[in-house]
C-alpha cells in the first residue's frame, strides 16, 4: 500500500480553481516552461551568491560598523524579510492566481539584481538585499504553478523536474560567476542574472497559462484566515517541522565546508577549486536523484522516499567529521546530494498532496518562509559548533539532525487524503 494521492474529488464550497486546472492539457509543457525559468533564475542567484562577501568587501563601508557585520548583514537581510514577506505573497496568489506572482518574483528580482551592481556601498546593497528578499522568491511561486497544473498522482515527479532544474543551475551558476568576476569585475555578474531573470520571466508571461477563478464570497477568506485554514489541514504543520528540519541540516556545511577543506587537504592544492569540485558534486548527484526518486515516490509513496533519504543522509554526513583526505569529502559530499535530492522534492510533493487546491499558494508561501527561516538559522549554528567544539562537530550534528527528521516523518506525518480513505473502510 502507497501513500499516493489519487486525482481529489471536487470539494463543494471550497475548491476556487478553475474545473480540470489541475493536469489540463499541456501540463507538461508548461512544466518544462516553468523548469527553464527556474534554471535560469538558479543559475542567475547562484552566480553571485558566492562572491557576495567579496562584493562587499570591495565596495566598502561609509559608516563606521565593521566590514565583517556587513557581510554578515548582506546574507541575513534578504533571509530575513523572505520569510516575512513569502507569506504574504502566497496568499494572494490563492487570491489573485499562481502565474502573477511567478511572473513577480522573477521580473521583481531582475529589477533588483540588475540595481546591485551598481551598489555604491556595502550599506546599500545590504538595502537591495532586503527588497530581494520581499519581491523575489522564484522557488515557492514556481512550487505554487506546477501543484496547481500538474495532477496530483504526478506531484513527485512534477516537483522533481523543477528541484532538477534548480539543482543544476546551481551546479553552473557558481563557476560561470566565478569566471565572470574573475575576467570583468563583479558588477557584469549581476547584470547577466537580471537578463537571466527577465528571461525568464518573459517565458512564464508568454509561455504559460493558468485556468484560475479568483474566489468568491464564503471562500473568499482573509489572508490571515487563509493561513489558519492552512495551518488546520491535516499533515500540513507537521511537513512544515519537517522541511525546517531538513533545510536546517543541509545548510549547515554552506559556511563550514570552504574552511574545513583547506585543514584537510594540508593547504596544498587548489583548495578553491576543490571547493567547488566538492560542492557540484553534490549538487550533480542531487539533481539526478530528485528526478529518479520524485518519480519512485509517486509509485511507492513520498513518505518513504523521505525517510529513506533521511536516514542517507545522516549516514553520509557523520563520516566527513573524520574524513582526512580530499576525497573522503568529495564522494561522501555527492552521496549526500543523492540524500537531498530525495528530501527536498518529497517534501515538497508531500505539501502539494495534503494542501486543498485553493490553498497552493498559501502552502508554498509559508513553505518557503520556513526554508528561509532555516536559512538564516543554520550559519549561526554551525558557527557557533564550529567556536567552540570544532569544525568537526558540525557534521555529527548534521547526521543528528538528519536522524531527527527521519523520526519526524515516521511519526508525525499522516496519510495523504487518498490512504486514508481507503485505511478507513
Amino acid at each position: 500500500m502507497t501513500d499516493r494521492e489519487d486525482p481529489p474529488q471536487t470539494r463543494k464550497g471550497k475548491e476556487t480553481a478553475a474545473p480540470g486546472a489541475r493536469g489540463a492539457p499541456g501540463w507538461q509543457r508548461m512544466l518544462l516552461i516553468l523548469a527553464l525559468a527556474q534554471l535560469l533564475s538558479s543559475v542567475g542567484f547562484s552566480m553571485v551568491f558566492p562572491f557576495l562577501p567579496n562584493y562587499v568587501t570591495d565596495l566598502g563601508t561609509n559608516t563606521n560598523i565593521s566590514i565583517v557585520f556587513w557581510t554578515g548583514a548582506v546574507f541575513s537581510s534578504q533571509a530575513i524579510t523572505m520569510a516575512l514577506a513569502s507569506p504574504l505573497w502566497g496568499a494572494l496568489a490563492d487570491r489573485l492566481g499562481r502565474k502573477p506572482m511567478l511572473v513577480r518574483a522573477l521580473l521583481g528580482g531582475s529589477l533588483i539584481l540588475g540595481l546591485m551592481g551598481f551598489a555604491g556601498s556595502a550599506e546599500q546593497l545590504v538595502l537591495l538585499r532586503a527588497i530581494q528578499g520581499v519581491l523575489s522568491g522564484t522557488v515557492s511561486a514556481g512550487n505554487a504553478m506546477v501543484a496547481a497544473i500538474a495532477p496530483r498522482s504526478r506531484s513527485g515527479y512534477a516537483m522533481s523536474v523543477l528541484q532538477t532544474a534548480s539543482w543544476s543551475g546551481i551546479a553552473v551558476g557558481p563557476v560561470l560567476g566565478g569566471f565572470l568576476a574573475d575576467r570583468f569585475g563583479y558588477s557584469l555578474a549581476f547584470v547577466i542574472t537580471a537578463a537571466l531573470l527577465l528571461v525568464g520571466g518573459l517565458l512564464v508571461l508568454f509561455g504559460t497559462r493558468e485556468d484560475f477563478q479568483a474566489p468568491t464570497g464564503k471562500a473568499r477568506r482573509s489572508l490571515i484566515g487563509g493561513g489558519r485554514d492552512l495551518l488546520k489541514t491535516v499533515g500540513i504543520k507537521a511537513t512544515f517541522v519537517v522541511r525546517f528540519t531538513s533545510a536546517l541540516g543541509r545548510g549547515l556545511l554552506v559556511p563550514i565546508l570552504p574552511l574545513f577543506i583547506p585543514i584537510v587537504l594540508h593547504g596544498q592544492g587548489a583548495t578553491g577549486t576543490f571547493t567547488g569540485f566538492v560542492i557540484g558534486a553534490s549538487s550533480a548527484t542531487g539533481t539526478v536523484a530528485a528526478i529518479l526518486l520524485g518519480n519512485l515516490g509517486d509509485r511507492i509513496g513520498h513518505r518513504r522516499i523521505l525517510t529513506v533519504s533521511g536516514v542517507l543522509a545522516a549516514v553520509t554526513f557523520l563520516p566527513m567529521a573524520f574524513a582526512t583526505e580530499g576525497w573522503h569529502l568529495l564522494v561522501l559530499n555527492a552521496l549526500s546530494g543523492i540524500a537531498l535530492g530525495g528530501l527536498m522534492p518529497a517534501v515538497s510533493a508531500l505539501i502539494a498532496q495534503y494542501a486543498r487546491e485553493d490553498q497552493m499558494g498559501s502552502a508554498f508561501g509559508l513553505d518557503n518562509s520556513v526554508m528561509s527561516a532555516a536559512r538564516a538559522v543554520s550559519p549561526l549554528v554551525a558557527v557557533g559548533a564550529a567556536e567552540l567544539f570544532g569544525y568537526q562537530s558540525v557534521f555529527v550534528i548534521g547526521a543528528g539532525i538528519f536522524l531527527l527528521c527521519t523520526v519526524l516523518s515516521i511519526v508525525s506525518l499522516p496519510p495523504p487524503a487518498s490512504q486514508r480513505r481507503i485505511l478507513s473502510r
